[in-house]
């Protein structure tokens, strides 16, 4: 049986008295879309940053296509096929767009820095396939038109588009992305979720994302998870989500009639 790209095993993150994820399972196969929602301050984030090594877990084991990542460095676990976005956008703003696809390519040099000092052969080889796939990226992403224009000058929805272009250019297996809609109205949301889809389709990863946007979270989903003060309440379909009881409470409260 081929193992699952991630799994999440009774992973929980304490801080002090404070648990912020309480003893999380969560798996994702391959080519899979999954989101994981929940009320704000429900350890959505948390849970990113345990998979991603910015926290190590309190306890608990978190693996990637069947190995154990556990607690390791960032750049570590994003050199072993795991990318992701931020809430907040962290473009490197000063550089142009190709400049910040070009950088994330750099986890995949093979030559050091006494090759790259040199120019041998094989460096620029795998410097020539770094531009082309740069290329590809910025063409796929619709930004080729604005390959030089600095990064922090971009309208917000291509600043979008290009930290999910940079994270693409590390050659992930898996994308996770937070909040990708965040301030997007309808229609660039309508759009987001084209290009998830074809995220997925064309590079065959898998993504897991963090949304509040339920058309989006609805849209898009195979499974979704769902956390309710670092608890999971819910796990299953979207349709099956949607008719959650627990899920209806924890989103819209419950009348103190009917408690």
């Amino acid at each position: 049986m081929k193992p699952h790209v991630l799994d999440v095993s009774h992973a929980t993150m304490q801080f002090g008295g404070l648990i912020a994820v309480n003893d999380l399972c969560m798996v994702i196969d391959d080519e899979e879309i999954v989101s994981l929602i929940g009320p704000n301050g429900a350890g959505k984030t948390t849970a990113f940053n345990m998979i991603t090594g910015m926290y190590k877990p309190t306890s608990g084991i978190v693996s990637l296509n069947n190995h154990d990542i556990t607690g390791q460095r960032p750049d570590r676990i994003a050199a072993q096929g795991i990318a992701r976005t931020f809430q907040n956008i962290r473009l490197f703003k000063a550089l142009t767009v190709e400049e910040n696809v070009s950088i994330a390519q750099h986890l995949r040099l093979k030559s050091g820095w006494p090759a790259a000092t040199l120019r041998t052969p094989r460096y620029r080889r795998e410097v020539t396939l770094m531009k082309r796939h740069t290329e590809e990226l910025l063409e796929y992403m619709g930004l080729s038109e604005q390959r030089n224009e600095v990064a922090g000058s971009l309208p917000y929805g291509m600043q979008r588009k290009l930290e999910i272009a940079r994270a693409l250019a590390t050659g992930p297996s898996m994308l996770l992305l937070d909040e990708p809609a965040a301030g997007m109205n309808p229609s660039e949301a309508e759009e987001l979720k084209s290009l998830i889809l074809g995220v997925r389709d064309g590079f065959h990863i898998a993504v897991l994302l963090i949304e509040h946007h339920m058309d989006v979270v609805m849209g898009l989903s195979d499974r979704i998870y769902v956390l309710n003060y670092g608890n999971l309440i819910a796990s299953g379909t979207p349709k099956e989500i949607q008719k959650n009881e627990d899920v209806i409470a924890a989103y819209l409260g419950v009348d103190e009639d009917d408690a």
